[in-house]
């Protein structure tokens, strides 16, 4: 009974009140997260920062910070890839990795980065748009070490060749894959059209400027952009100054070099065209979409207006217009948003991105200038400018949580000759902005009818037609032009020549009349990768019925087929399932057809291809496609010893060197039982064929045919 009555009583005290007790209690509100009062942020104050000029020109600024025993620094220079020339864009990005992975002249970079890994210190150096950058970062008792290396890499890299090399080569291999994300095609394509496709700020890097980057191009680039006078150095960490400056001083006393000052920027002039631009992407479900126009600087006296009326428009996350209204209410895009871009020295662009589906392409774009439209017809409301502003000023805070962000924004505004308080007075200027101010700057800068559209998708699954917006409509080529090459000389006495050289080769493999006489080929093989992926061996089957081809390799996690009809269309089937054939696969595979032996040997033929004589023993075939492939033949046997042609390898275009080797006849035909193939110069793989069929009754429907 004891323990039933504490029970009992432990129970009552714990429960909740009865309902008959509860109406006797006096009902608690519910608040509201709008009721919670916070304190106002306290005024921000910067840091005691000296700096000074070393006596050769260097600006040097150094913040002490002795919370951890870390030192920092960061080097800012005039240069950038605006100032590329027009045949070599690309040479600061080139630069700015070959700075740092070829090593001093006393230490090759391999050694310096076992050196630095040691210390769990880092140097690295990067070249941006109109800025370069050479940084540090060490612990503390390794700052002088750390300063030496720094030294050395900023004033005597080495650019060695191998490394250079291998930069251009994966540089290579992003001018090939620049096609593969919609997103990055409709950002990229947008902002040359703001710019002007020729101009500094609108060119990008292509096979044939890339080609044409040199290792004195990168002595040259050295010795013009960096100098001291040139350049603003940041440190910031467990020092003392006074000591920092010593050994500043005396570590570069002796680098003195002097050149003349580097020229502005280019100035921006292009006036895009509005209308839209479209570029066809057959491989994707949905449309990016970009769409703006030129914007500003951070030192236009409205900067501040337009970041909270942008903020409001779409800049602010899910409570934004362009979020709530197109996202949320209408369900047109999976994102949407839109940026005031500022920049320091140049006009950035405003710019609204998102994606939609491809059946809602047009209905989300005219959702999007509902809302442009809204914001510059009418105030916006009293919340929402509380909420824009606020989330503006109490950001404020992430400016300045590490002493790093203060001094790297205070040598900013050195180096573009901003007033140190600049952020005070954009404070200042958000906090007074009115909606009035919001209408006005939405009324004057915002111009939808000088809007450059640029859409990313697949034009046959869109809902309605992109003429539906009543704009011009202009068609993006995506095509990535070939590097360029030397042709072998083209005259009556060499294309003579090369003509009697071909045929010396159909002779020696079974004569033209055998050749002529293939209407449908099949080999398979296989092939032992010896390159990056050195051990994988695949098996591969490709079947040939002029104009079509078709590719089956099985791979250690499934089959790929692919299958090119001839006129510019197919299909692709993966462990993913069947999908349109990539217009890059479409072009190698009709790379592929331009080699198809039985037709190659007997190019000349055709008249669109050009049979040139490379060499007393080598023979040049191309076509008006620019596929080019040069032979080199064995005077002994007149059959081909080897290959060279323009292919595909794993970081893109690449020259490609096949070796033919073990020639046995097939049906009267003598064909190559073994290739061993390289690529850039590096093996690649060996091929073994085990078996070719010619004429077996293959049928165009055999080659279509999906699994």
């Amino acid at each position: 009974m004891r323990s039933a009555l504490v029970l009992t009583l432990a129970l009552a005290v714990s429960a909740p009140l009865a309902p008959a007790q509860r109406k006797s209690a006096p009902a608690a509100a519910a608040r509201s997260y709008k009721d919670l009062k916070f304190k106002p942020l306290r005024e921000l104050r910067l840091p005691e920062i000296s700096n000074f000029t070393m006596a050769n020109g260097m600006k040097v600024y150094l913040l002490e910070n002795h919370e951890l025993p870390l030192v920092r620094g960061s080097l800012r220079l005039h240069a950038g890839n605006v100032y590329d020339p027009s045949d070599k864009v690309g040479l600061s990005d080139v630069f700015g990795e070959v700075m740092r992975t070829g090593g001093t002249k006393d230490k090759t970079g391999d050694q310096l980065n076992e050196l630095l890994e040691g210390m769990a210190a880092s140097v690295e150096t990067n070249i941006g748009e109109t800025a370069g950058t050479v940084s540090f970062n060490t612990l503390t008792e390794n700052t002088d070490t750390v300063l030496a290396i720094f030294k050395d890499i900023l004033t005597q890299p080495e650019f060695r060749q191998e490394k250079l090399d291998i930069a251009k080569n994966q540089y290579r291999g992003v001018i090939a894959r620049r096609n593969d994300n919609a997103g990055g095609i409709a950002s990229r394509e947008f902002e040359r059209l703001i710019y002007g496709r020729s101009t500094p700020w609108g060119r990008q890097m292509e096979y044939a400027t890339l080609d044409s980057i040199t290792r004195q191009d990168l002595i040259s680039f050295h010795h013009r952009y960096f100098f001291p006078a040139n350049m603003v150095l940041a440190i910031q960490g467990d020092f003392v100054s006074s000591t920092m400056r010593e050994k500043l001083e005396k570590l570069f006393a002796d680098w003195n070099p002097k050149e003349p000052p580097v020229p502005p920027v280019p100035p921006v002039t292009n006036k895009a065209a509005p209308g839209v631009y479209f570029a066809e992407k057959k491989d994707v479900n949905q449309t990016s979409f970009r769409l703006g126009h030129l914007g500003g600087k951070f030192s236009d006296k409205d900067y501040a207006a337009l970041d909270v009326m942008n903020d409001i428009l779409g800049g602010g996350q899910f409570s934004s217009r362009l979020v709530q209204k197109v996202r949320s209410d209408l369900g047109l895009a999976y994102t949407v948003g839109s940026a005031w871009h500022a920049a320091y020295d140049h006009p950035g662009m405003f710019l609204i991105s998102g994606g939609t589906k491809s059946q809602s392409t047009v209905e989300a774009l005219k959702a999007i200038r509902v809302q442009v439209d809204r914001i510059r017809d009418a105030e916006v409301t009293d919340e929402e400018l509380r909420i824009a502003k606020e989330s503006t000023l109490n950001s404020f805070v992430f400016a300045f949580d590490s002493p790093g962000k203060v001094l790297s924004r205070l040598m900013t505004y050195e180096y573009y000759d901003y007033p140190k308080d600049f952020i005070f007075q954009y404070q200042k200027a958000v906090a007074a902005v009115t909606k009035a101010d919001v209408l006005r700057v939405a009324k004057e800068y915002l111009k939808p009818e000088n809007f450059v559209i640029v859409a990313v998708g697949k034009s046959e699954d869109f809902g309605t037609p992109l003429s539906a917006l009543g704009l011009p409509i202009h068609n993006i080529d995506l095509t990535i032009p070939e590097p360029k090459r030397e042709a072998a000389k083209a005259d009556p006495d060499s294309l003579a020549k090369g003509r009697q050289l071909l045929e010396g080769l159909q002779k020696a493999v079974g004569g033209a009349d055998k050749l002529a006489g293939v209407k449908d080929y099949m080999h398979t093989a296989q092939v032992t990768l010896t390159g990056a992926q050195a051990g994988l061996k695949v098996t591969q089957i490709t079947r040939v019925i002029y104009p079509r081809i078709r590719f089956e390799q099985q791979l250690p996690f499934g089959k790929i087929i692919i299958y090119y009809d001839g006129k510019g269309g197919g299909f692709m089937v993966g462990p993913q399932g069947p999908s349109p054939l990539p217009p890059q696969a479409a072009k190698q595979a009709k790379e592929e057809l331009f080699r198809y032996h039985p037709l190659l040997w007997l190019s000349d033929r055709d008249p669109e291809r050009t049979v040139n004589a490379a060499g007393d023993h080598s023979v040049e075939i191309s076509d008006k496609e620019n596929n080019w492939i040069r032979l080199t033949l064995d005077p002994s046997t007149g059959l081909i010893a080897k290959a060279t042609y323009r292919g595909v390898g794993m970081t893109g275009p690449t020259e490609v060197e096949a070796v033919y080797e073990d020639w046995k006849p097939v049906d009267g035909i003598k064909l190559p039982h073994h290739i061993r193939i390289s690529q850039g110069g590096k093996p690649a793989a060996e091929v073994s064929v085990t078996e070719y069929k010619l004429n077996s009754g293959l049928k165009p429907e055999d080659l279509a045919q999906k699994p």
